[in-house]
């Protein structure tokens, strides 16, 4: 069972009835670009996982929960259920952002429903087609099946006021530097970051191929930055809460575990003008 991270050999040994694969690409400048290119070409029996409609909830984004609003329980089932998932069956999902966009959100969300069997492509898509393996186009059908998940409240925070003056926890903001900083801001509606909240870009995860570095490497940069908090004591952020995902894998990865996610991250915490916003 793989738990992280999987490479391309080990999914490509795998029997396609012991694997759920899952495309998860996302482009931001065109929502319905992905499902395109997944259409045209993607790894041999993978569905697809649409980033706005199967792994977020869009309708709630007026409730403060962020861009990228947590789909609930029973969608989630639902879509497990169209996919003909069951529950131990190893899930493996790639994109073609280096696990950002939004390959670790449905590893996340996987997770959250209480399933350890799901693990990140590493190198995502550029690995699979520059090992020459096979792509096949059209869409994938796959048995439905009757299966119910529930989310673990422990591994989620979605009130703003748990994330701010908590000298027992510490935040995690994965985005770009120059927008922690607040220098730019292209998508939400102010710049700058949640006080106290600490800059670790998730690029910094990767090394140039797009994979992710050596898990003691990774271990030792976490260390450094969240001091003397445990794992389970650090908060993740982004924009939206999906490339803060990428961290809480690279942390899992590194054997830090037991991490959280703040959902609805900066796009939510801005939500309400009257929050404090803290720059540089």
């Amino acid at each position: 069972m793989k738990t992280t991270l999987i490479s391309v050999a080990e999914l490509a040994a795998l029997p396609p009835s012991d694997v759920l694969v899952v495309d998860c690409r996302h482009v931001m400048a065109d929502t319905t670009q992905a499902e395109r290119d997944y259409r045209a070409g993607h790894i041999p029996g993978a569905v697809f996982a649409d980033l706005d409609r199967d792994l977020s909830d869009l309708s709630r984004r007026s409730e403060g929960l962020g861009r990228h609003p947590l789909p609930s329980e029973s969608a989630f089932t639902d879509l497990l259920g169209r996919w003909g998932w069951l529950p131990g069956l190893q899930v493996v999902a790639y994109d073609a952002a280096n696990g950002a966009m939004a390959a670790s959100r449905l590893w996340w969300l996987l997770r959250l429903a209480g399933e350890h069997a799901v693990a990140v492509l590493d190198g995502g898509l550029a690995a699979w087609q520059s090992a020459g393996l096979p792509m096949e186009a059209g869409a994938t059908e796959r048995t439905p099946t009757q299966v119910v998940v529930h989310f673990d409240p422990d591994q989620v925070i979605l009130d703003h006021d748990a994330v701010v003056g908590q000298s027992q926890q510490v935040v995690l903001d994965a985005r770009a530097a120059p927008r922690y900083r607040g220098d730019v801001e292209p998508l939400d509606r102010v710049g700058g970051h949640i006080p106290g909240a600490l800059n670790r870009p998730f690029a910094d995860n990767l090394d140039a191929d797009g994979r992710f570095r050596p898990a003691a490497e990774l271990k030792n940069e976490f260390l450094a930055l969240i001091g003397t908090h445990a794992p389970e004591q650090v908060v993740h952020s982004c924009g939206s809460g999906v490339t803060a995902c990428h961290n809480l894998l690279a942390m899992e990865y590194a054997g830090l575990n037991g991490s959280k996610l703040y959902a609805p991250s900066w796009s939510g915490w801005v939500s309400d003008p009257s929050r404090p916003v803290a720059k540089g």
